[in-house]
């Protein structure tokens, strides 16, 4: 009588892993390049939009200049029908003033002279060159839908990250290869080495650009949004945007508010609003108030959303620990509350550091620089991966590796992916879609192994 040998499982193992690194890797490329070139620009915004503002940023001699209410009044009337969202302090005495107006979902920003009151420049908010260079980077300039994109694309390159380390690691091979590659050994092994060494270099940073991205996309941001509010019991003011949509709706709310507010001072005795200074008045205390501060630039004051509400002033200052939010009395400018980055939540506190992180603002230029060579590390990785891929494919196939039967080997790497999936819905979706697919449609072929 013949023994019956059991089958022996094909997944998870070492080819499974491989197989998943090079579809993620097929899939990412594209993103991971644009999100690499988008991102290196994005980088060095301060220096950018100074460039850009040089033309303004010594405009004014010694002498009186007029108030900010007037200034304010000045900017809403370069724009009909608009109405002041934000007064921007400027950084020096001669600096152009910047105040943000708005129509609707619409903002305009308004540079004026802080003396003659002239109009210097006018442009749309969404037309600026970093917030276009931020929008392509965060959605592609497709709102929300480019948004999901972005987010499966940084998932899956988590999952090709993750891959590629189970995939280089050593196994008892010495340093040549896996720390530093062999250049000289051309052909095969040249592209191999370039791209494993290069992928275990900025492994460890390019997890970190893509998790605290993670809390901008509309998907998983708004996830993580709805459990906090279950969570803490009341809904969660956040210090980011979560997608295009809640931007603009955003927008569009505190555009109606001020409205209602201005209505109400205009129906309850206040000044006239043919005198569109005098709706603004309030804000002349504001600045004497927050002025002495010194609050980390820019700082951003901004008039009620509504009838009874305080006025409020904040850092904007892209090194997020440095933000302090204020709200301030509408009668006298004192100020009500204070709310320092050290006050915040847990969460939010360590978000802000990764986000301040990811945008090349915490340390610097240093912090510039580091992001800089994880994002051209990133594009050699996906390159290298490329011509791998199309160097071995063989002629009208994919080249998916072959699933081979082997021992189970990955185990611990495929549990962390499904908690990823699990924590990620979006991922996990997709993740879901891919598995059918490996498995029901796409024909088992491919090149050998490394």
């Amino acid at each position: 009588m013949t023994a019956t040998i059991a089958p022996r499982r094909e997944w998870p193992s070492y080819t499974s892993v491989w197989r998943w690194h090079f579809y993620a890797g097929l899939f990412c490329i594209p993103f991971v390049l644009w999100l690499a070139l988008t991102g290196s620009v994005y980088l060095f915004r301060p220096q950018i939009e100074a460039l850009i503002d040089r033309p303004y940023a010594d405009v004014a001699t010694t002498g009186p200049r007029e108030r900010a209410a007037r200034q304010s009044a000045a900017a809403v009337a370069a724009v009909p029908g608009s109405v002041l969202h934000r007064y921007q302090l400027p950084d020096t005495p001669t600096q152009a003033v910047q105040i943000i107006v708005g129509k609707d979902k619409a903002e305009t920003r308004v540079y004026v002279h802080p003396q003659t009151l002239a109009v210097l420049k006018t442009v749309d908010e969404d037309q600026r060159l970093m917030r276009i260079v931020f929008r392509l980077h965060g959605e592609m300039l497709a709102g929300d839908p480019g948004s999901y994109l972005v987010e499966l694309a940084a998932s899956w390159a988590i999952v090709m990250i993750l891959s590629g380390l189970f995939l280089w690691w050593p196994r008892g091979r010495g340093p040549a290869g896996v720390i530093w590659p062999r250049l000289s050994a051309g052909g095969r092994r040249f592209w191999r080495d370039l791209h494993a060494v290069t992928g275990f270099w900025v492994s460890f940073m390019a997890l970190f650009l893509l998790l605290s991205g993670l809390p901008w996309a509309k998907s998983w941001g708004s996830y993580l949004k709805v459990v906090r509010s279950a969570v803490e019991g009341q809904p969660v003011r956040q210090d980011w945007t979560v997608g295009r949509s809640g931007e603009v709706r955003a927008r569009g709310a505190a555009d109606a508010g001020t409205r209602a507010m201005l209505e109400d001072h205009a129906d309850h005795g206040g000044m006239p609003m043919a005198d569109p200074a005098a709706s603004y008045a309030p804000l002349d205390n504001m600045v004497a108030t927050v002025v002495p501060l010194d609050l980390a630039a820019p700082v951003l004051i901004a008039p009620p959303t509504g009838p009874g509400q305080p006025w409020t002033a904040k850092s904007d200052a892209a090194d997020r620990p440095q933000r302090t939010d204020l709200t301030l009395d509408p009668a006298t400018g004192a100020v009500l509350t204070r709310k320092d980055f050290a006050e915040r939540r847990l969460v939010d506190r360590l978000i802000g550091y990764g986000i301040a992180v990811h945008e090349g603002a915490l340390f610097g230029w240093l912090n510039q620089l580091l992001n800089l060579a994880t994002a051209l590390g990133l594009m050699l990785l996906s390159i290298s991966g490329a011509v791998m891929w199309w160097r071995r494919r063989p002629s009208g196939k994919l080249g998916a590796p072959v699933a081979r039967v082997r021992a189970p080997a990955a185990i611990g790497f495929f549990a962390l992916i499904v908690t990823f999936g699990v924590m990620l819905p979006l991922f996990g979706a997709s993740l879901l879609i891919v598995l059918v697919a490996d498995r029901l449609i796409v024909a088992k072929g491919g090149f050998r192994r490394l």
